[in-house]
């Protein structure tokens, strides 16, 4: 039985630098405000030259981001395509789909299950509309967090140091005459989604396309995911957003209570 320690042993001595990426992103998940490399070289006790190495390639395949101006690397959110959220062995998707299908009848609108991955929305589920003409985007689809209603539903329900970072790494582009391109509005509306529970996509993204999400909470409060509901805008009309956003949020509820069970 001595022989599988040796070559369990000679493995690990022969992989260093798997080591050390392993302990750079088990630091990282503890501090969610982000470090810079010489705080980790002094942490971990790694020459700098060699986590700079393992940090860019681990940020060339999306793991990590860092930061241009702090200089600080962040754990990413990308490790939610490897395993799915999930509590006691129930999947978040199997929480879903029921409130998912309910959601799309209700509305008529193509309806989709989205994580939030560094500062990017993605599409994890989806089921379309029952409209000729409806929206659809493949599944692992991404947007920026701050043009789409899921992202910002995500986002408003982060805790507040996370809620900082995420939007102090956006760097903001005008897609549509409605865009928010600023930190400041930003962050104005992620506290006005957190007072009334859902947000909107006002053509924020695409034009002629709105939508409208709630999120999903673990059992601290805190968003693991959202649910939207995606149409023209002709049939999402800016004075049903109030009627609508009540609606996606209940079933948002129901994943959320599910979920934590």
């Amino acid at each position: 039985m001595r022989a599988p320690k040796q070559n369990q042993k000679s493995a690990a001595a022969a992989s260093p630098s798997l080591q050390r990426g392993i302990a750079l992103l088990e630091y990282l998940a503890k501090h969610s405000h982000g470090c810079t490399l010489s705080e980790l070289s002094e942490e971990l006790s790694v020459p700098q030259a060699s986590l700079l190495r393992i940090g860019k390639a681990l940020e060339e395949m999306g793991y990590l981001s860092r930061d241009i101006a702090s200089k600080k690397y962040y754990l990413t959110n990308r490790f939610l395509q490897l395993i799915p959220p999930s509590v006691q062995d129930r999947p978040l998707s199997e929480c879903a789909i029921g409130p998912m299908r309910e959601l799309r009848d209700l509305t008529g609108e193509t309806t989709q299950l989205c994580c939030l991955i560094d500062t990017e929305l993605v599409i994890l589920e989806q089921l379309l509309s029952r409209h000729p003409f409806k929206y659809s985007a493949e599944i692992g689809a991404r947007a920026p967090c701050y043009s789409c209603a899921p992202g910002k539903a995500i986002a408003a329900f982060l805790p507040e140091n996370e809620r900082e970072d995420l939007v102090n790494r956006i760097h903001f582009k005008r897609f549509t005459p409605h865009t928010i391109t600023s930190k400041r509005a930003f962050l104005n509306e992620l506290d006005l989604i957190r007072k009334r529970g859902y947000a909107v996509d006002h053509e924020e993204g695409l034009t002629g396309i709105r939508c409208v999400a709630a999120p999903i909470l673990d059992h601290n409060g805190i968003a693991i995911a959202a649910f939207t509901i995606t149409g023209p805008a002709e049939r999402i009309p800016q004075d049903e957003y109030e009627s609508l956003g009540n609606v996606v949020q209940s079933r948002a509820t129901k994943v959320t209570i599910a979920f934590n069970q």
